[in-house]
């Protein structure tokens, strides 16, 4: 567990300073004095402690003159990686790092995960969401007070760093990841996020927050699949509701939050049984004549809202599905979708 180095560095550098001055002591007391070499060690000992007991043996003028120098040179350094040592058990530091370092175990282990960065009022939303669909993400956070809260809670992989930095998007395992979604308040920072993300992974999925217009198209041109701008959603919807309240709300009624409330949901061609695949949409419908298809995604990319039943499911096709949630999950257990 000691074994991570950029973790547990000031208590390596401790026992490296404890280890030089003892060393180097013992061997200088073994030239000067010719004493044994136990006899060198616990003069050592008791010189850079400063204890108070008298010499092994007597000191020759060289000796006197070695002691001096040490006891000056060696009390603060020797007073320093004791206390630096004994703070990780007093203090409960040990503690801390034991749980990053069990972060960070988990974070090598994890593969096809979600790096979200930032854990504001967009990340918290992005996460409860990310939740809810049983998703695989790691929080990246440069604000202690938000990291300590994951400390104590344990139950969101995090890891306290500058997503900005390459060296932070590369511990959290950006390239075996899925996608990135980058909810920094900053458009820069989030500019700066997309670049680095996309050069070291250039097959990620990367989603990026925008707060001014202007931004969006930077954000596209620097490699970001999706570009969200909350403010204007939150707006339009807002005003969706005075013009068409009823619609608005029916579509709010829509869920696609979690397990046991969606009523919305996509299936891959990858999902779909063999017997169906390169076959029409009635084909799919007769043989599972569970939920309505509302929509289809086909090879190219392209939206067809309530597709005709003659459209083939091809690969890298996508069908949407609408029902209640008890359909949704009978639907789901017919294609063997599970959510764990």
């Amino acid at each position: 567990m000691l074994l991570n180095f950029r973790l547990f560095s000031k208590i390596y550098y401790a026992i490296a300073l404890l280890i030089l001055i003892i060393a180097g002591s013992t061997i200088s007391y073994k030239v000067i004095e010719g004493w044994t070499w136990l006899d060198s060690f616990y003069q050592t000992i008791i010189t850079v402690s400063t204890v108070g007991f008298g010499e092994v043996h007597p000191l020759t003028e060289n000796g006197k003159l070695y002691t001096a120098f040490l006891i000056i040179t060696s009390f603060g350094t020797f007073a320093y990686a004791v206390s630096s040592i004994t703070s990780y058990i007093v203090t409960g530091d040990y503690r801390k790092y034991f749980k990053d370092y069990k972060t960070m175990k988990n974070i090598d282990q994890i593969k096809n995960h979600v790096i979200v960065c930032g854990y504001g009022r967009v990340g918290q939303k992005t996460i409860e969401t990310l939740k809810a669909h049983k998703e695989n993400f790691i929080v990246l956070e440069t604000d202690p007070t938000i990291i300590e809260k994951f400390r104590l809670d344990g139950k969101i992989l995090y890891l306290h760093g500058n997503a900005t930095e390459d060296e932070t998007l590369i511990d959290a395992g950006i390239k075996s990841a899925k996608a990135l979604i980058t909810a920094l308040p900053s458009d820069a920072d989030n500019l700066f996020v997309v670049l680095s993300s996309k050069e070291l992974n250039p097959n990620l999925k990367v989603i990026s927050r925008a707060s001014r217009p202007g931004t969006k198209k930077k954000l596209k041109m620097a490699g970001a699949n999706n570009v969200i701008m909350p403010d204007s959603l939150g707006g339009s919807h807002m005003a969706q509701l005075v013009s068409t309240p009823d619609v608005v709300e029916f579509l709010d009624q829509i869920s696609i939050q979690g397990e046991n409330e969606i009523t919305l949901e996509g299936i891959s061609f990858r999902d779909i049984p063999e017997g169906c695949q390169f076959k029409s949409l009635a084909d799919l419908k007769q043989q599972f004549p569970v939920c309505n298809i509302v929509g289809f995604k086909n090879a190219q990319g392209e939206y067809l809202i309530n597709p005709s039943d003659d459209v083939e499911i091809l690969p890298n096709s996508k069908i949407f599905v609408l029902g209640n949630p008890e359909q949704i999950k009978k639907l789901n257990e017919i294609f063997g979708i599970s959510y764990s």
